[in-house]
């Protein structure tokens, strides 16, 4: 089943390689979405997919790198876009 979540993202994700690291997971995935940098300093990620592929990107986004420390995520079901193609750099 198709899902897609709002997920905006606290902690050490920003100048550290943070979109470009859920960029490759979710085409690792299969998934499309959009990742951004936010005025806070809180990044705030779309993502769509399989339930399964989606579950298992949001644990590795939550898990990082050596460098992306996640202190908290909000993840929020959202309505699917049928028309989104690919994961991107939000805007």
């Amino acid at each position: 089943m198709v899902k897609r979540y709002h997920v905006i993202v606290e902690g050490r994700v920003q100048g550290v390689g943070f979109r470009s690291f859920c960029i490759l997971q979710a085409q690792q995935r299969g998934l499309t979405g959009s990742v951004r940098n936010m005025s806070n300093g809180m990044v705030e990620i779309f993502v769509q997919g399989d339930e399964e592929q989606v579950d298992s990107f949001l644990k590795k986004v939550k898990k990082g790198d050596r460098f992306i420390l996640v202190e908290d995520m909000s993840i929020k079901e959202c309505p699917v876009e049928e028309k989104e193609k690919r994961f991107s750099y939000g805007w």
